[in-house]
């Protein structure tokens, strides 16, 4: 029997899902979904930037990308016994442990190994210091095959560069933060050990819905399992862990809908780890929600929706692999008469710092305008955060002050927080587009999705299509409708 081989990718993958490193393995290969038109964008630029980042590197780069597996591997073992200062796309290998990182660097007589990123290589803000699990598991797998080979000093440290040109460290033998004293070489070690395991069938996965089933290539395939054997994660906000700790009592949504919660729960806590009472409580609603065949929404609490002569409905569009907010949209609605309304979009007309600003200053203006004549509605803190960074980058437009003051308004609402957060819904997630087909809201593409939008724009920048700007404009202005059909849903179930 031939040896499986553990790659980086495999690490990467285990972070996000380990059941698709399962089903990568022993599943049939015909039953994936075909890459979407957004990751084939994603895989394009992600190797564009890799080219310009070894061009920008100059000729000390050996630039192995073209060779077959075989001689790559030969190539880059002899370059490092060379001592050959940067190698590109090589390959290491000891055992059943395979890597090909995107740089090795010789550091002194040994080799740190480095990935190109084209996003950030921190988890959040920079200032945080905080690394990516999954960019952290995957170059402790190179640096762990270095170290097998005597290739390494020992120091337990790689780099990510970043889609900035900037060199992260990496130091794999530090703890995760000031509470999680696991170190990221101590996780690297622990999820090598599990693939081990889903390899040699010693240990087995479960499909589990979650953010990010959106653009895996099992996703249809999973989603059968899970519906088929009802799988706890079809509850909104009930991950794979909270399911974990739970399985062996409550198998399936059913078994939790029929419970009794007080014969799990003890004073603050319940039988289950990192589930407290009203945890407990509120997935079991929700369970019985999605079990009951005319279930309806409603509220746990009291929320005020109050009328208002003028409303907005406001959403924003971006494009994080070139940073750029490119389209601020709203919708107005006066007297509570759909009939009235009118779309606005503030668009930067292209990919640049200046045609951001001008797009940002039209939508802070228009806002502005308003002087709290209107109420204006969106949906989660995204808007509100990504105005706070243009406001750093544009402060000639307003200032951070200047945006967090307006979003503590009384007459800005955030649908998700203020109100979608006291009700519960027979779904299986809050987003937008979830709670308004609900409601019955239709979006005009056949492929809606803030994913699909980037690749639209990606397409516009490229061509200057005034068709594929209009997709862009229609998606954003349905968006903001949708967030018009979930308020006067909520008002409904209020009983308004």
């Amino acid at each position: 029997m031939l040896m499986k081989l553990i790659s980086g990718s495999m690490l990467y993958d285990a972070v996000h899902c380990p059941h698709r490193v399962s089903m990568d393995v022993f599943e049939d290969p015909g039953l994936r979904d075909d890459p979407s038109p957004f990751l084939e964008m994603l895989w394009e630029q992600g190797w564009n930037h890799e080219f310009k980042v070894i061009e920008r590197m100059g000729d000390g780069v050996l630039n192995l990308f073209a060779l077959e597996t075989a001689e790559k591997e030969v190539r880059t073992l002899e370059a490092i016994k060379n001592r050959v200062p940067l190698i590109y796309a090589g390959r290491i290998q000891h055992g059943d442990l395979v890597g090909e990182p995107d740089l090795l660097f010789l550091r002194g007589d040994a080799y740190v190994a480095g990935d190109i990123k084209s996003g950030s290589g921190f988890d959040g803000e920079e200032s945080s210091g905080k690394l990516k699990k999954h960019y952290a598991v995957q170059v402790a797998h190179y640096t762990n095959i270095l170290e097998l080979l005597s290739f390494s000093d020992g120091t337990k440290s790689a780099v990510i560069l970043d889609g900035g040109y900037k060199q992260v460290p990496y130091a794999l033998a530090a703890p995760q933060g000031m509470r999680n004293k696991t170190t990221w070489w101590e996780l690297y070690l622990e999820t090598l050990q599990y693939i081990r395991q889903l390899l040699d069938r010693s240990e087995t996965s479960r499909a589990a819905l979650s953010a990010q089933c959106g653009h895996c290539h099992w996703r249809r395939r999973c989603d059968e399992v899970l519906r088929e054997v009802d799988d706890l994660t079809l509850i909104a906000e009930l991950g794979r862990a909270k399911r974990d700790a739970m399985f062996a009592t409550f198998p399936n949504v059913a078994s939790l809908a029929a419970c009794d919660p007080a014969s799990y729960i003890s004073g603050a806590k319940t039988s289950f780890a990192g589930i407290g009472p009203d945890t407990l409580q509120k997935y079991r609603a929700r369970a019985i929600l999605l079990t009951q065949p005319d279930a309806k929404p409603y509220f746990r609490e009291p929320v005020e929706l109050p009328l208002s002569e003028i409303e907005v409905f406001f959403d924003i569009e971006d494009d994080p692999m070139r940073g750029i907010c490119y389209l601020h949209g709203f919708v107005e609605r006066r007297g509570g008469a759909n009939g009235t309304e009118r779309y606005i979009a503030c668009i930067a007309s292209e990919p640049t710092p200046a045609a951001e600003a001008v797009a940002f200053r039209s939508a802070w203006e228009y806002l502005m305008g308003f002087d709290g004549a209107a109420r204006v509605y969106y949906y989660s803190k995204y808007e509100r955060t990504a105005w706070k960074k243009l406001a750093e980058r544009y402060p000639e437009v307003c200032s951070i002050d200047d945006v967090d003051a307006l979003f503590l308004k009384e007459w800005m609402v955030d649908l998700l927080y203020d109100v979608v957060s006291k009700t519960e819904w027979p779904v299986n997630n809050r987003s937008i587009k979830t709670l308004a087909k609900y409601l019955g809201f239709r979006w005009r593409d056949s492929n809606p999705s803030g994913a699909a939008s980037i690749e639209w724009y990606d397409q516009w920048v490229q061509t200057g299509s005034a068709e594929v700007r209009q997709r862009i404009l229609d998606y954003n202005e349905d968006d903001c409708r949708a967030t018009r059909v979930l308020l006067d849903g909520l008002r409904k179930i209020a009983g308004y």
